[in-house]
Parts: structure tokens; sequence; C-alpha cells
């Protein structure tokens, strides 16, 4: 579970959720701006979910992106079962937001859309957690590649810059942000959303531990005063 081996395979997760969550944004524009109904077998499965409160998506473009052009993986593979859930897990969480969405909007009817500091203070996390993560990932990247962007090793080494100062995994901790930061967006009252959050903690905190252990063992002078996750 070291990083870059399994991430390969996480490009294979975004594709599918930019697509899914693509066409969800599409049908909940069409919802907004033009007055249509939401397809009645997404409404089916919305009202089977049984949430009505607000919310507003997010997607997988970003992390695509940097899969396809700018992450350098080793030839690692994932469990099968792993990597079923991996698929399911993105298709999940594109539908518990979009069943977030009020039931106004999903029949075809105006949104009247009111700004709050918790929307401002979510968004601004957002935005700083995703820069984070980008740029260590790309710090990432760069440990395999010569100063022409040329691919050269597929060994692991040591990270240094950025968050990678304090922990082993910035990148992770940078993900379970934006999540935490769409849980504001969301209205910080939003038990869905946080148990959403949970799990990546949970998740990301178990990958980063693994992860840390790898560095500790195999680089003898790895930083001692950096965690594996959570900075401090």
């Amino acid at each position: 579970m070291r990083e870059g081996e399994e991430e390969g395979w996480f490009t294979h997760f975004y594709v599918v959720s930019v697509l899914w969550n693509g066409f969800l944004l599409i049908c909940l524009f069409r919802a907004e701006f033009l007055g249509e109904s939401l397809p009645s077998w997404i409404q089916n499965m919305q009202h089977a979910l049984g949430r009505d409160s607000q919310s507003k998506d997010t997607g997988n473009c970003r992390r695509l992106a940097e899969c396809l052009w700018t992450s350098v993986f080793s030839n690692g593979v994932i469990h099968i079962v792993q990597y079923c859930f991996g698929l399911g897990y993105y298709i999940a969480v594109g539908s518990t937001v979009l069943c977030q969405v009020p039931t106004n909007v999903r029949n075809g009817k105006k949104l009247s859309v009111q700004i709050c500091w918790y929307h401002v203070i979510g968004v601004m996390m957002y935005i700083w957690a995703s820069l984070h993560q980008h740029r260590c990932l790309t710090i990432l990247a760069n440990l395999r590649k010569s100063r022409s962007g040329k691919v050269v090793s597929l060994s692991h080494s040591v990270p240094f810059g950025d968050w990678f100062e304090s922990v082993s995994c910035p990148h992770y901790f940078a993900e379970l942000l934006i999540y935490v930061s769409m849980a504001i967006t969301l209205g910080i009252h939003n038990a869905t959303w946080w148990c959403v959050v949970m799990y990546v903690l949970c998740n990301q905190a178990v990958a980063a531990v693994l992860c840390h252990e790898f560095y500790q063992k195999n680089f003898s002078s790895y930083p001692k005063h950096r965690k594996a996750f959570i900075p401090l």
C-alpha cells in the first residue's frame, strides 16, 4: 500500500467518477436553469436514500488530470475486492451528494441560493487544501523525473518541501481537509456528509501509517520529527 503503487489504479476510479458525476451535474444544471425534472430513476434512487437537505457536488477532474499527466506510478496492483469497492465508492459519493439537493430543484423548480459565511469558509478551505495536495503530488512525481521532466526511476525516495516537512503523507491529509471543507460548505450540520468524512479519515489514516512505517524502515536518515498523517 505504498504511495504510487496502488494509486496508478485510481486513474480508473477518477475516470468513472468524472463521467458519473459529470452526468449528475448536467442533470442538476438542467433542473436548475432549464426547469427540467431529474430523470425519474434518479429521483427514485434519491427517495430510497431519503435525504432532502441541501448540498453541492464536487468533481475529480483535477485528480484525474494529475493521474494522467503529473503522477509517476510504480508497477503495483491492488486486490480485486479493493478495486471494486473503490469504483463503487466514487459512484456512491456522487449519489450521496445529489440526494442532498432540495426536492424543489429535483422537480424542476428554481432554487434561491443564499450565500452564508460557512459557504465562503468551505470554498476557501477547499481551494487551499487542493493547491497543497497538487503541490505535494507534484513533489512526489518529480522524485522520479529528471530536470527535463523525463521519468528516470520508479524507485521510492524521501520527499521534501511543502507539507512534507511536517508529515509523511500530506496529500492524504489534504484529502481529508478537502472532505472537511465540503462538510462545512454543506452547512456543518449535515450528518450524512460527516459520515463520509469519517470514512475518509479512517481510510487515509491507515494508508498514511503504512506509508510512514515504510519510510522509517527503508530510509535510516528519515526525518524523525515527521508524523504519519496529521501535523504536530
